[in-house]
């Protein structure tokens, strides 16, 4: 085995029960034998020196391609003793200057005039619409759910989601609501039903767009709720009731936050609410994983509430509620991930073994992360008003109770067309 991945693989697994086959057949077994055993096998010697010099990028890669194998386990059990062990954070001298590298690169890009917005929507959410109708709700809620009761099911999660940032917005009929970030049209046309307003929604994915409006029409909301191209920075002349954003923020960058609550408060009526739902990080990252970035979600970045909130009270944007929700996207994607994987061999047909390989990858990240890295979610509610919100949380329960008597008359949601 490669000397160097061998001395970065003794020193730094020492909890977990993990096998590695070098390429020469050389057999290490790693960790304190606790928990799940995985084992890897390593197919070729570069492959080895690639993964020692940049492992948080190249084991990824690796995996995509067939040259790092797992043959007892799953991806998820030796990225969850990776995460364990901090295996990703190696420290050698060369992995500092890499890491390095990749920080400076994602700094530099997220401060950048031009807007590659639109280029980075497209790389994920204009992927054919056949793979996310395999793994997601029936709703093609494509953001944390909301777990609550516990145990329910990923459907019942995804509505109580959808229930609990509706209850916070507050809405009166005849409203005018802003959903920035508007996915595949399914909250938007919840707050429609559920409390007669009117919904502009805008998204960057062509595709979404036009699946949205296909939605909307389908169910006679076209009056009501319209779906626009258009990134947020370009919306003009007009102000909302409300604006509420889901699972969209972790793509502004951190060198515009300052410039998205500016709007948001540019946007939003003197009485209005904000309702922003968000991935956070415990600590500041200064950079996206770089697998992630380059395979997954280009331009994206999880902030740490540290270097949210500096933005939010330059723009004298009042913090009416924050609330973190910390293990229900871990959920939420491993739901995601068992219907994923149970339905392998249709995204393969509609892909290759390849791109089936880079997207357990990315859900098996992701899971570990929110497990290991502690990784949450954050709401925050912010309005121009002292007065918009009650000063007591009772009200967020109490228009839940009133939503779940809705959701019984609501007419079935129809299968999105695929």
């Amino acid at each position: 085995m490669n000397a160097a991945l061998l001395n970065l693989l003794r020193r730094l697994v020492r909890k977990g029960n993990l096998t590695v086959f070098s390429s020469s057949g050389e057999q290490v077994i790693l960790g304190d034998g606790s928990g799940k055993p995985a084992t890897v096998r390593i197919v070729d010697a570069e492959a080895e020196k690639a993964i020692a010099v940049d492992p948080s990028l190249r084991f990824g890669e690796l995996y995509m391609d067939g040259r790092a194998i797992i043959e007892h386990g799953d991806i998820f059990d030796v990225l969850s003793i990776a995460k364990v062990n901090g295996l990703e954070h190696a420290a050698t001298v060369s992995n500092m200057l890499v890491a390095l590298q990749h920080v400076l690169r994602q700094q530099v890009m997220s401060r950048m005039p031009v807007n590659r917005n639109r280029h980075n929507v497209a790389h994920h959410y204009d992927l054919d619409r056949k793979l996310f109708n395999l793994f997601l709700d029936q709703d093609w809620q494509y953001s944390c759910a909301y777990f609550e009761p516990p145990g329910i099911s990923l459907d019942e999660a995804q509505l109580a989601k959808k229930r609990h940032i509706t209850a916070k917005l507050l809405l009166e009929p005849g409203q005018k609501v802003l959903e920035i970030g508007s996915g595949w049209g399914g909250m938007a046309m919840y707050l429609a039903e559920s409390s007669g307003v009117e919904v502009t929604g805008i998204t960057l994915s062509e595709e979404q767009l036009k699946i949205s409006r296909e939605r909307a029409a389908k169910r006679g909301l076209s009056d009501r709720v319209r779906f626009e191209l258009q990134d947020y920075r370009t919306v003009q002349g007009r102000q909302f009731d409300r604006i509420v954003s889901v699972g969209m923020f972790e793509h502004v960058g951190i060198g515009n936050y300052s410039r998205f609550f500016r709007k948001v408060r540019e946007l939003l009526k003197p009485d209005g609410v904000m309702l922003l739902h968000s991935i956070g990080q415990v600590c500041k990252p200064w950079a996206t994983n770089p697998w992630i970035e380059k395979y997954i979600f280009p331009g994206g970045y999880i902030p740490a509430l540290s270097e949210v909130l500096p933005s939010v009270e330059k723009t004298q944007l009042l913090v009416k509620d924050v609330e973190i929700l910390p293990m229900h996207y871990a959920w939420t994607l491993r739901a995601w991930r068992q219907r994923f994987l149970a339905r392998r061999e249709e995204v393969v047909k509609l892909f290759d073994e390849r791109f089936f390989r880079m997207w357990e990858f990315y859900l098996a990240a992701s899971e570990a992360a929110f497990l290991y890295d502690k990784h949450f979610i954050f709401q925050l509610q912010l309005s121009p008003s002292l007065e918009a919100v009650p000063f007591a949380r009772g009200y967020i329960e109490a228009k839940e109770r009133e939503l779940i008597e809705f959701e019984k008359t609501r007419p079935p949601l129809e299968p999105v067309d695929i």
